[in-house]
Formats: C-alpha cells, sequence, structure tokens
C-alpha cells in the first residue's frame, strides 16, 4: 500500500464563514487545513503549520495580505494564493509583485478555488520546494541564506555564526555541549578548537544583541 501525502495548506482570512467553508471543502480533497487565528502573528502560525499552499486575503486586522505575503517570501516559496473581492487592476498587479502565485476573485467558487489550488500544487511540487526555516519562540532563522529575523528585524550571519545558531536552534531548550558544536562545525570542514569555539560564540551573542537577543545563548558552567 503507498503512502497517501496530504498536502497542507494555511488559510489566512478573517471572516469566518469564507475560511470555515474553505476548510471543509478542502478537507473533502484530503488536504490537511488549518486558519489562521491570530492575525497579528500569522508568520508564527506559518511556521508551526509549515503548508505547502497558502490562501491569502488582502484585507486584514492589524496587517494586509501584502505584508504577510512579503514576510513568508523571506523565508519561503511556498505557492500564495490571493483570495480577495480588491479585485481591481491594481490590487491584483500589486499582489502579484508582492510573490503572489494567483489571485482568486470574491465571491468565489469552491470548486474553482479547489481546480486551482490542485493546478498550483502540481505545477509546484513537480520540482520540490518547501519552508526551509528554524522557529523558536517568535525567532526565525533562514536556512536558506543564514539569515535570522526577530520582530521584523534582519541579520545576516557569518557562516560559522550559522552553524553555531542552526544547532543549538535544533535543540532548543537542551544543553548543546561544547564538543558536539565544534564537531557541526568540522563537518563543514571547519576545523576550530575550543578556543576558536569561545570566541565565535561571544561574537555571535554581541551580533544578536542587534535585534534584541542578547540573552538568547545562555552558557552553562561545568
Amino acid at each position: 500500500m503507498g503512502v497517501v501525502y496530504m498536502y497542507k495548506v494555511l488559510v489566512v482570512e478573517d471572516d469566518m464563514t469564507i475560511a470555515g467553508a474553505l476548510e471543509r471543502h478542502l478537507s473533502k480533497w484530503d488536504y490537511e487545513v488549518r486558519c489562521v487565528e491570530d492575525f497579528k502573528n500569522v508568520m508564527n502560525e506559518f511556521v508551526e503549520h509549515d503548508p505547502q499552499l497558502v490562501l491569502l486575503d488582502i484585507a486584514l486586522p492589524f496587517f494586509n495580505g501584502f505584508h504577510w505575503c512579503t514576510e513568508m517570501r523571506k523565508v519561503s516559496k511556498v505557492p500564495i494564493v490571493f483570495i480577495s473581492s480588491a479585485n481591481d487592476n491594481m490590487n491584483i498587479v500589486m499582489a502579484m509583485n508582492m510573490g503572489g502565485d494567483e489571485f482568486i476573485e470574491k465571491p468565489f467558487d469552491l470548486n474553482v478555488v479547489t481546480a486551482k489550488v490542485q493546478a498550483l500544487l502540481r505545477r509546484t511540487y513537480s520540482f520540490q520546494g518547501s519552508l526551509n526555516v528554524i522557529e523558536h519562540k517568535g525567532v526565525l532563522l533562514n536556512l536558506s541564506d543564514a539569515s535570522v529575523i526577530y520582530r521584523e528585524e534582519r541579520l545576516e550571519l557569518t557562516k560559522n555564526e550559522f552553524k553555531i545558531l542552526q544547532s543549538l536552534m535544533e535543540h532548543a531548550g537542551q544543553i548543546v555541549s561544547r564538543d558536539d558544536i565544534i564537531e557541526r562545525l568540522w563537518e563543514s570542514d571547519e576545523f576550530i578548537d575550543d578556543n576558536t569555539l569561545t570566541v565565535n560564540v561571544a561574537r555571535l551573542r554581541k551580533r544578536l544583541e542587534l535585534i534584541g537577543l542578547g540573552d538568547m545563548i545562555k552558557t552553562k558552567k561545568e
């Protein structure tokens, strides 16, 4: 018996009637659908659900759909379908320029939405592409470009800084030994000793302070 892959869809729509209708209809087609509830922190739900496709309204509480599309594009190439009654040419052009892949006008036929979702998923995942990020307490580590994002601030990391932070975030809440981090750095042909690691961690701490993450890395004395 083969494995059935269930694509995950994130619905960012503040009209709960529309969101519920999309969720029920797409679920019948074996999609795993999640509707955003916290419109102040859409990116947290985006990272947590790790969707293969996003249905995104333009008019939303706090920040509009263009804002969230831009934020998603910083960390992912996931297909984004705008669904909106703001269907004038300017909004459609803006949606595409912001990184949207498709625009569906409201009111819409649920069968048309499903057909467009299916077509976009087929086109996208014939060459696999998805979310490439680690998240911990609102901190996003982008594995594609070695950058860290926190509260709208973005910091580009050196190769060593990135490897150290990646190792720590992959084991968030756990103690990661110095030997484990050194071994991780050696995997990337960075032959460093204990003293060099101390310098690298100190430098990483100082750089994280620039975006308000000075207390992110804690050292446990042996």
